[in-house]
């Protein structure tokens, strides 16, 4: 690989007078770097990035920690956090797998955003510890270095589970999420909590956030002779999408023998007939805030945890039986 004492040697200067010229710095003339810059063209020179960091300690570069890219979830939120980290001259680089977590002790990045469930809250805090700057989007650590930017998961189960009971549900099928996910444990245990405090029948059907968990889930319920209608909450549209594909197999129809309400308001869901009701809220916004926390925390300002919060949005998949 070139390095820049091989320009050095080709331009016939020192090595920090090249330094100096591929960094912009004003000790050098236009006309050097120019040269210099031209040599570095010709040789192929690549800028070791963990050598400018290891000297600059800094690469104003944000690591955003997903446990996956599926579904149109995460397209809004990354637009979020990407716009939001503009406007304070960062940058963002994406991340999933243990071997990127080293990208933090390395100092590759400035502070991580996290929004995976894989990720070990212990590791998060060793990482606090050793003084790295870290936002959590998905539970809750108590730490000086590390930040919340929490959805209100409980308030839209709550609502979600409302409108069923308003709807006059006499069982309620709770399609989970991931079982050590934070989002889907603080759905479960608010739509439990719900139900019970109304005498609400209810059936817990693991899933995974997969729009593939969702059509199983739909093929076991439908496989069982149940009694109709089959009220379902889906703790995301994903797995909620699931449920309508494979109802389109069969007879049966959404809105009237299958009756659901996802989570997240995706695009998707705003575009299958009927359209899915769903509890809403900012990704975007999300993003947004979440961006403005980290870079707050890193410049050393004041950081208050924030927490993003839901509404209902109606649709067709659930139609009350009171008419």
């Amino acid at each position: 690989m070139v390095g820049i004492k091989d320009i050095a040697q080709k331009a016939g200067v020192s090595i920090s007078t090249v330094s100096y010229a591929l960094n912009g710095s004003p000790k050098v003339t236009e006309e050097t770097r120019a040269r210099i810059q031209a040599i570095a063209n010709e040789l192929n020179y690549v800028p070791n990035m963990a050598a400018r960091t290891l000297k600059r300690r800094q690469t104003n570069i944000i690591g955003v920690y997903l446990a996956d890219y599926a579904g149109s979830f995460y397209g809004e939120l990354l637009d979020g956090i990407k716009k939001g980290l503009e406007l304070f001259g960062y940058e963002m680089i994406v991340c999933s797998g243990k071997k990127s977590h080293l990208f933090i002790p390395e100092r590759m990045v400035d502070g991580a955003i996290i929004l995976d469930w894989t990720f070990p809250a212990k590791e998060i805090e060793q990482y606090a510890q050793r003084g790295h700057q870290i936002v959590v989007l998905d539970r809750v650590l108590s730490h000086e270095n590390i930040h919340q930017v929490l959805l209100d998961n409980k308030g839209g189960a709550a609502l979600a589970i409302d409108r069923l009971i308003a709807g006059q549900s006499q069982k309620v099928f709770l399609l989970a999420g991931p079982e050590k996910g934070y989002d889907s444990r603080e759905r479960l245990d608010a739509s439990t909590k719900e139900l019970t405090r109304f005498g609400i029948p209810y059936e817990v059907i693991p899933g995974d956030f997969t729009e593939p968990s969702g059509y199983r889930a739909a093929k076991q319920l439908l496989a069982n002779d149940p009694q109709f209608p089959i009220d379902i909450f889906a703790f995301n549209d994903e797995m909620a999408i699931g449920v309508y594909k494979y109802v389109r197999e069969t007879d049966f129809r959404i809105g009237k023998e299958i009756r659901i309400i996802g989570f997240d308001n995706t695009e998707l869901g705003a575009f299958v007939q009927p359209r899915l009701a769903t509890i809403s809220y900012s990704k975007h916004r999300w993003g947004m805030v979440a961006a403005e926390k980290i870079v707050q925390s890193i410049q050393g300002e004041p950081v208050a945890d924030e927490h993003i919060y839901t509404t209902f949005v109606d649709g067709g998949s659930f139609i009350s039986l009171i008419h």
